[in-house]
């Protein structure tokens, strides 16, 4: 059997609060198959985020096992998990963390910049993405003269820069309307469609309907863990949208 892209085994973390241990992630054991589109749910302080930090890189857990592609990367260096970020993870963020003087080239161009790819390389595949994103027309323009839509979009372009194993995306809708959220849940999925693995954290029962799967924590445990009923969930999104709303 091929070798899953993600796997967690017991992974436990904890944080020091003043004299007392508190336990975010209290043995959480997940497997993510390559090619798979997870949604990763729960209340506040249930460990999703932890847990989405985890898998990210982000930080190390306190212990247990986290292997990405057949590495074991539970215990490396700060340096170690940096590279991995910036050569295998893309990221996408719900206020989508774009620079505000920058075009849309260039903030697709900077991951690429940080690694060290030559000027016309980066560019042109800054470009490719881009047009995989429906923004070819786009290029030129900074964040202020783009819709929430397109920011988001220039985000996921972004994250797809370095040709990631895995996209993880916090609540990637969550400063949209319900219309625009249909359109970036549509590209996700089709980035999943076309062999991209993406993992998302959203509170959204509506959002979470477009992944294959959902993950439930609570308490930092997984609680439930079963693949999603395939119903037009895009359909629905926009009959309960409130007015109209413009299409970016």
């Amino acid at each position: 059997m091929a070798e899953a892209l993600i796997r967690t085994t017991d992974l436990v973390k904890e944080y020091l609060v003043g004299e007392q241990t508190v336990a975010a992630l209290r043995g959480v054991s997940v497997v993510v198959e390559k090619g798979e589109f997870v949604a990763v749910m729960g209340p506040s302080g249930s460990g999703k985020s932890t847990f989405m930090n985890l898998i990210g890189c982000l930080d190390s857990p306190t212990r247990g096992d986290y292997t990405l592609a057949g590495e074991n990367i539970s215990s490396l260096s700060g340096d170690a998990l940096a590279a991995i970020r910036s050569k295998r993870i893309g990221f996408v963020f719900q206020q989508f963390n774009l620079l505000p003087r920058t075009s849309a080239l260039d903030n697709v161009e900077l991951p690429l910049l940080y690694g060290g790819v030559p000027a016309a390389e980066r560019h042109e595949r800054a470009k490719k993405r881009l047009a995989e994103v429906g923004l070819a027309d786009r290029m030129d323009h900074n964040p202020a003269q783009l819709s929430g839509g397109q920011q988001q979009r220039v985000a996921i372009a972004r994250a797809l820069a370095n040709n990631p194993v895995l996209i993880l995306a916090d609540e990637p809708t969550g400063a949209l309307d319900s219309r625009t959220s249909v359109e970036v849940m549509a590209l996700l999925q089709k980035l999943n469609r076309d062999g991209m693995t993406v993992v998302m954290v959203t509170h959204e029962q509506d959002i979470a309907a477009f992944a294959r799967r959902n993950i439930h924590f609570r308490d930092g445990l997984v609680v439930d863990d079963h693949p999603v009923r395939k119903v037009n969930h895009a359909e629905a999104m926009l009959r309960e949208a409130a007015g109209p709303a413009k299409v970016d």
